[in-house]
């Protein structure tokens, strides 16, 4: 990734989900920062601040507190932040995800990621190879709801 890529926080316990994760907001042109528990999350966020524009992560996680916790502090305290929280053991309820936040099933496509990611990133933070991604399928497959 260039200087240039904006930041992503990835959490998630499961080494090989994280590693996956990881790997889908890296080819969509971000920097992913790994973590596997919401103190080392909320650490990357107070290293780096405004430039991560990105949260994608799990629910179930250790140390006591889960991804909905996770979502709630980072969209209170880093409200410019895209959230993005996926799980295959619970759904939301009611008040768990901050306003604007999206919960994906698991498991996820990375189209589904990618699809997400442009429907809530802002222009000035959807990187250059996430449109790309989007326009190289529109034109495999002809289809202008993947544009």
């Amino acid at each position: 990734m260039s200087a240039a890529s904006p930041f992503a926080v990835v959490v998630d316990d499961d080494p090989i989900i994280l590693m996956s994760a990881c790997a889908i907001v890296e080819d969509a042109g971000f920097t992913a920062l790994d973590a596997t528990t919401v103190a080392e999350a909320i650490a990357h966020f107070e290293g780096q601040g405004r430039s991560i524009v990105l949260l994608f992560t799990d629910v179930q996680m250790p140390g006591g507190r889960n991804g909905f916790e996770l979502a709630r502090e980072v969209a209170a305290r880093w409200p410019e932040t895209t959230i993005l929280v996926a799980s295959g053991n619970c759904k939301p309820e009611l008040g768990e995800l901050p306003e604007g936040a999206v919960f994906l099933g698991k498991p996820f496509s990375a189209a589904l990621v990618y699809d997400s990611m442009l429907a809530l990133l802002p222009d000035g933070q959807t990187p250059a190879a996430l449109r790309e991604i989007r326009a190289t399928e529109l034109r495999r497959t002809g289809n202008p709801d993947l544009a």
